[in-house]
């Protein structure tokens, strides 16, 4: 019986995730599907095609404290692990948005959200299974000062990563960033922090991980054509979410290649970070 788990599912990538998944898995197999609205989650789960795994909607909301723990231990006394997860839920930027307005909302789904939700559902993982954030390629060193870098490469814990992405929300919000090296565009710094957090949590696990075939990985799933992203870029010829959910899928369902492990992969190949 697999066991898998998407975050952010209601819509966009985060469904096509969940219908992909329920499609290529078994009856006997469950995909939580999970959002922040109840609403949104019941049409979610009555949109998906039948046959293949079930489909069961769960509240989990990234950016509440206690959420991912909660779920985390309702599904360990349901099932006693899980097989995979993917950390699909975000909070958009728009062009049109002040950073100083909306990082604190921003930072609380997009990085703290990603460590509670690595820190309650890492320890739960099967043999062979797979937990998986999708971040981007704007997730890497090369995008920020080489000043700034120590930010994400020092922490060696997901508490003093968090400690160091709060430092910067700070500096935001009081307008501080704009006489500083920090890039304007505040997807850059989540996206690195988001990857920062797979590879720190990855050089805890990595030996005992490696030997029980499980992978922990950031993931760009390019770009994709959506409302959101059309805000910003000229996505008319990009993929559909369920066309660019399929390279995810691969990733998290075939057998574990060691290289990708704690890595940010984008189509299969490994971004460097720096």
């Amino acid at each position: 019986m697999t066991i898998a788990l998407i975050t952010g599912a209601t819509q966009g990538l985060g469904l096509a995730l969940a219908e992909g998944l329920a499609h290529r898995l078994e009856p006997t197999d469950t995909v939580y599907l999970t959002g922040r609205d109840v609403e949104k989650i019941t049409s979610a789960v009555q949109s998906t095609p039948g046959g293949g795994a079930k489909v069961r909607g769960e509240l989990l909301d990234v950016a509440d404290p206690g959420s991912a723990a909660k779920l985390a231990a309702q599904i360990h006394d349901r099932h006693g692990g899980i097989d995979v997860v993917f950390g699909n839920a975000v909070m958009r930027v728009g062009p049109d948005d002040d950073p100083r307005e909306i990082i604190d909302a921003y930072t609380e789904v997009n990085n703290f959200g990603t460590t509670r939700l690595l820190k309650a559902f890492a320890p739960l993982l099967d043999d062979n299974g797979s937990l998986i954030v999708v971040a981007s390629s704007l997730g890497t060193l090369h995008h920020l000062a080489p000043v700034l870098h120590g930010h994400f490469t020092r922490p060696s814990s997901l508490d003093e990563l968090d400690a160091q992405v709060a430092r910067w929300r700070d500096a935001v919000r009081d307008g501080r960033t704009k006489a500083g090296a920090w890039p304007g565009f505040v997807n850059i710094p989540s996206k690195i922090g988001q990857v920062a957090a797979v590879r720190v949590l990855a050089r805890e696990r990595r030996e005992t991980d490696l030997a029980r075939g499980v992978l922990i990985a950031a993931v760009c799933p390019g770009m994709i054509n959506t409302p959101t992203s059309a805000l910003w870029w000229d996505v008319s010829t990009a993929p559909t979410p369920a066309e660019a959910a399929t390279a995810l899928l691969d990733l998290a369902l075939n057998p574990l290649k060691p290289e990708h492990y704690g890595e940010l992969v984008r189509h299969g190949e490994v971004v460097p970070f720096s």
